[in-house]
């Protein structure tokens, strides 16, 4: 089908930072970026998001934050509407992300959670809504993460073997676009260097790296972090923030002596590029393509160049919002569950069988 729908694609991923909004023009060939927008996402509901994923908590929390970021999803649509002077009938359909708030694949009872209730979402914005993108490929055997894969391959067809694509956000994956396709999460993005730098410097994030720069790395401590067992584990594999979080960190740290905080900054900055490194380092790869968050990170990208030896580009040098790739990935699979299309990802995920993703709710 060659006739170009326009699809919403709403993403908030582990970091916590913002609602990405992007409005999207696809068919069968092409996903065109036409709007995009982040919004903020209130300190208070993130501190409560990040309260659930640590502490013991009730069904009744688990009730209400999904109600709440429901609101907050279907509010910050409304406002992108309005701000870019969209009218919902001309919408095909959102596709839903969520948040995510456990992933846990690999135990007896595999799930996945993103909450953020669908229903509000297509009852306030009187747009169908595609939501629950994760959990059929679990059910059908996968890791039901990482997605983006199936998606960069779409927007970066043609470039050829040799080439991979980078995302960092709180968690960092990889996508390998060879035949066939691979990709899976290398481990933590900025999760831990964001932690760090708010509890040490009261700042949201590290600009360019600066803070890290600072610092002088600590071998002993990156090796510590880099035996942990998810670093040595061959794909499929997808992690979270329910694995790479402040407990994590803080169990490693406690085995040490005080350390600066500059130079556990810097440290953990080498473990997010050398954990990248190691994972593409017997792939023959010679170009990263990098998206996200840490795109902006200019020490990031320059350890992750010195490191990899390869020649790291960021998507935006291909035509392709760095920032919004994310949250155009859930355009395209809200595309392809309407038009009831499989999505390529078994050899991602290790599915039995690639998944018809989503549940449509109108």
């Amino acid at each position: 089908m060659n006739k170009k729908e326009l699809f919403i694609g709403l993403m908030s991923g582990t970091s916590l930072d913002g609602v990405d909004i992007v409005l999207c023009e696809i068919n069968a060939k092409e996903c065109k970026l036409l709007h995009t927008k982040e919004y903020p996402f209130p300190s208070a509901l993130k501190e409560q998001v990040l309260h659930t994923i640590s502490s013991s908590i009730t069904l009744q929390t688990v009730g209400m934050l999904d109600h709440k970021l429901g609101k907050l999803f279907a509010e910050s649509i409304e406002k992108f509407l309005k701000e870019f002077e969209l009218n919902a009938k001309d919408i095909k359909a959102i596709g839903l992300h969520g948040q995510t708030l456990w992933h846990q694949p690999e135990s007896k009872t595999p799930f996945s959670m993103q909450l953020g209730d669908a229903n509000i979402v297509c009852s306030e914005t009187n747009i169908q809504t595609v939501a629950d993108f994760r959990r059929m490929d679990i059910a059908n055997g996968g890791q039901g993460a990482p997605f983006a894969p199936a998606f960069h391959k779409f927007a970066f067809a043609g470039l050829g073997s040799g080439v991979c694509v980078v995302n960092i956000g709180g968690m960092a994956n990889i996508t390998l676009l060879d035949e066939p396709l691979r990709g899976w999460d290398s481990g933590c993005g900025n999760v831990l260097l964001d932690y760090w730098i708010a509890k040490t410097q009261k700042q949201t994030y590290d600009r360019d790296g600066e803070y890290a720069r600072s610092g002088e790395l600590n071998s002993a401590l990156l090796n510590a972090m880099l035996e942990d067992p998810y670093f040595q584990k061959e794909p499929p594999k997808s992690t979270g923030r329910e694995y790479f979080n402040t407990k994590w960190l803080e169990n490693i740290l406690s085995k040490f002596e005080p350390l600066q905080a500059q130079d556990i900054q810097r440290t953990l900055l080498e473990l997010t590029a050398k954990s990248i490194s190691n994972e593409i380092k017997n792939h023959n790869i010679k170009t990263i393509i990098l998206c996200g968050g840490g795109a902006k990170n200019s020490f990031l990208v320059e350890r992750l160049q010195e490191i990899s030896s390869t020649n790291v580009k960021r998507s935006n040098d291909l035509g392709v919002d760095s920032d919004s790739l994310e949250a155009m990935a859930f355009a395209w699979l809200a595309y392809k569950r309407v038009h009831r299309e499989v999505v390529e990802l078994k050899n991602v995920t290790g599915a039995r069988k690639n998944s018809l993703l989503g549940g449509i709710y109108k």
